[in-house]
């Protein structure tokens, strides 16, 4: 029994070491967002603000299109001043596709501020993973 216990213990340890090991090599992660689904809006936000906080030198991007619009504009968003907090990072951008806002006749004046605008949401996600970002589709 103490023989198993020595083991369960140096067990413990090193995948404990391996974990914080882990953790210090940042990453970067996009996070894919096209619901109009306010709770999404929220789970999107909470999970780059948690994981910006817990991994400071890696990278985010919430990349906004289709039905999840109202996510970032001024007048509508639910999750406006969450996602004005998180977009003061450094390390995290909040961009919205150009082809939906023209699509919805939202202007650039009505986004949140620090909201980029990309050409296309489907590319920016194409491109990310092929730099090699981590994808999220939030739901």
């Amino acid at each position: 029994m103490n023989l198993m216990k020595q083991y369960l213990i140096v067990l413990f340890t090193c995948f404990l070491a391996l974990n914080l090991i882990a953790q210090e090599k940042p990453v970067k992660i996009v996070f894919d967002v096209t619901s109009d689904d306010v709770k999404v809006h929220q789970k999107a936000v909470r999970h780059v603000k948690l994981m910006s906080d817990a991994y400071p030198d890696s990278e985010f991007e919430i990349v906004v299109y289709s039905g999840a619009l109202d996510m970032v504009l001024n007048e509508k968003s639910s999750v406006a001043e969450d996602l004005k907090k998180i977009a003061e990072n450094k390390h995290v951008t909040v961009a919205v596709c150009s082809g939906t806002m023209a699509r919805e006749n939202a202007d650039k004046s009505a986004l949140l501020p620090g909201v980029t605008v990309v050409a296309d949401g489907i590319l920016e996600i194409a491109q990310k993973q092929g730099q090699g970002w981590s994808y999220i589709k939030e739901q």
